[in-house]
């Protein structure tokens, strides 16, 4: 028997976010495809540990901005763009990975 074609998608455990999605609408919609949302509440002291988490995801786009191409994205097209965001973290890779090649 066959079925669709393609990967079979994969649905996230968890979803994190600032205190900025802090809302009941927001937390509502994880919970409805069951994953489970974890979002900083507002007027509570910091430390919760979700900053370690988006700290990478910020990090990375830094080091992508350093392509001025995918900082203003001027290609119309989006194989283009995707294209040259895949060289940009092929490169960001090779960087960090360094002397040890």
């Amino acid at each position: 028997m066959r079925g669709k074609v393609g990967r079979p998608r994969k649905r996230p455990g968890r979803v994190t976010a600032d205190r900025g999605y802090d809302h009941d609408k927001y937390r509502r919609e994880p919970r409805r495809r069951r994953i489970a949302p974890e979002i900083a509440r507002r007027q509570t002291e910091h430390g919760s540990g979700l900053g370690r988490t988006r700290w990478v995801v910020e990090r990375t786009f830094a080091w992508l901005h350093h392509f001025k191409r995918l900082l203003v994205r001027y290609d119309r097209r989006h194989e283009i763009h995707e294209a040259l965001l895949a060289l940009g973290c092929c490169l960001v890779c090779f960087r960090r990975l360094g002397p040890s090649l």
